[in-house]
C-alpha cells in the first residue's frame, strides 16, 4: 500500500511538467520575415494578368468590335507583362534568397530531397498561401485558355453541316453581279467571269463561281465528270481551298510551247490550279482542288447548274446540281462528306 501511494504521488507530480520539445530539424534555407504588402501586390498582379487574358478571350469572341487585332494584342501582351511583374515581386520580396560561399551540407539524404526542401523552405515568407495559390491558379487558367482559344479558328468540331450546304440546285441559272443570266455564248476563250446562283444569297460562302472556257479537246477532267463542261465551259468555286481567299487571277498562256497551261491563281498566297484537270493544285500551299460545279445549257441558251438526282443526309431525294466537294479552305474532317 505504501508503494502504491508513492507511485501515485510521483505520477501526479509528473503531470504538471511539460514534456521536452523535440529538437527541430536543421533548416537549409533560413526563415524569412513575412511581407504582407508584397503578398497583396503579388496577388493583385496575378489577378490583373487573369483579367487581361479574359479580355483577350472576349475580344476574340466578339467579331463586331472595331480594331479587334489591336485589342487582342493589348490583352495578351498586358497579361504577360503583369505576370512578369508578379514574378519579379515574388523573387525580390517573397522568396527567401541567400548567398553561400560553401556548398550545402552533404549529409542530406539525396540531391532530390535537398532541392525539394529548399523549395519548401524558400516560401516561408508567404502568410496567405491559400489566397496566393488561388490567384496563381486563376492567372494560369485564364492565360492558358487565352492561348488555346485561337485553336477554334482551325475549323469546326461539332456541327459541320452548315459548311457543306450551298445555294446551288439543279436547274438554277447562273447570273452576273447585276442579276443578268449568263448565256453560254457570252463566255469567251482566254477570259474569266464571276457568276452567282439566281435568287440566292450572294454573300454565302459557296455562292460565287468562276466561269472559263476551253476547247473541249483540251479537257482532262476526273472520271465521272463527263458532261460537266458543255461547250468547254467550266465553273469552279471562287473560294481558294487554302485560306478562303477569292480567286481573282486567270493565267492564259500566249505561247503554248513555252508557257504553262491555263490556270486559276489566288493572288494572296499564289495557289495555282490547273483548270484542264479539275482545278488540281500545281503550285502554292493549297492542298485540295477547287470544287467544280456541273453545268448545262437550257433550252434558252442560259447556263444552269446541272447534276443527277441524289439522296441527302436525311434520306430525301433531291436535285444535286452541286459542287464536286466542300467549298472553302481545308479543315479537320473536310473530306468526310460531299457538298449538299
Amino acid at each position: 500500500m505504501k508503494r502504491w501511494l508513492i507511485a501515485g504521488l510521483v505520477f501526479l507530480l509528473g503531470l504538471g511538467k511539460r514534456k521536452p520539445r523535440a529538437p527541430e530539424r536543421e533548416r537549409i534555407v533560413a526563415a524569412g520575415a513575412p511581407s504582407p504588402g508584397a503578398e497583396l501586390w503579388f496577388v493583385a498582379l496575378l489577378l490583373a494578368a487573369a483579367l487581361c487574358a479574359a479580355g483577350f478571350i472576349a475580344a476574340y469572341a466578339l467579331d463586331g468590335i472595331p480594331h479587334q487585332t489591336q485589342y487582342l494584342g493589348l490583352g495578351l501582351g498586358l497579361s504577360f507583362v503583369f505576370l512578369a511583374v508578379a514574378c519579379m515581386v515574388a523573387a525580390r520580396n517573397l522568396v527567401v534568397t541567400e548567398e553561400l560561399e560553401e556548398d550545402y551540407p552533404v549529409e542530406r539524404v539525396s540531391e532530390q530531397d535537398k532541392v525539394a526542401e529548399i523549395v519548401a523552405e524558400s516560401g516561408s515568407r508567404f502568410t496567405r498561401k491559400r489566397l496566393v495559390t488561388a490567384a496563381a491558379l486563376t492567372a494560369g487558367g485564364a492565360l492558358g485558355a487565352a492561348l488555346v482559344v485561337p485553336a477554334v479558328s482551325l475549323g469546326p468540331v461539332l456541327d459541320t453541316r452548315a459548311f457543306y450546304e450551298t445555294p446551288w440546285r439543279r436547274g438554277r441559272r447562273l447570273v452576273d453581279a447585276e442579276g443578268r443570266p449568263w448565256r453560254a455564248a457570252d463566255i469567251e476563250m482566254k477570259d474569266f467571269y464571276t457568276a452567282y446562283p439566281e435568287g440566292a444569297d450572294r454573300e454565302s460562302f459557296a455562292s460565287p463561281v468562276v466561269l472559263i472556257r476551253l476547247r473541249p479537246a483540251d479537257l482532262q477532267l476526273p472520271a465521272g465528270r463527263d458532261g460537266w463542261a458543255p461547250h468547254g465551259i467550266l465553273a469552279y468555286s471562287k473560294i481558294c481551298t487554302h485560306a478562303g481567299c477569292a480567286i481573282n487571277l486567270y493565267r492564259t498562256p500566249l505561247f503554248p510551247p513555252v508557257e504553262p497551261a491555263p490556270a486559276l491563281v489566288c493572288p494572296c498566297h499564289y495557289s495555282t490550279f490547273d483548270v484542264r484537270r479539275g482545278a488540281v493544285p500545281v503550285f502554292g500551299p493549297a492542298a485540295r482542288p477547287l470544287p467544280q460545279l456541273p453545268l448545262a445549257v437550257n433550252a434558252d441558251g442560259f447556263l444552269v447548274a446541272a447534276g443527277p438526282l441524289s439522296v441527302d443526309r436525311d434520306g430525301n431525294l433531291r436535285a444535286a446540281g452541286n459542287f464536286s466537294g466542300p467549298v472553302g479552305p481545308s479543315w479537320w474532317g473536310v473530306r468526310r462528306g460531299p457538298a449538299t
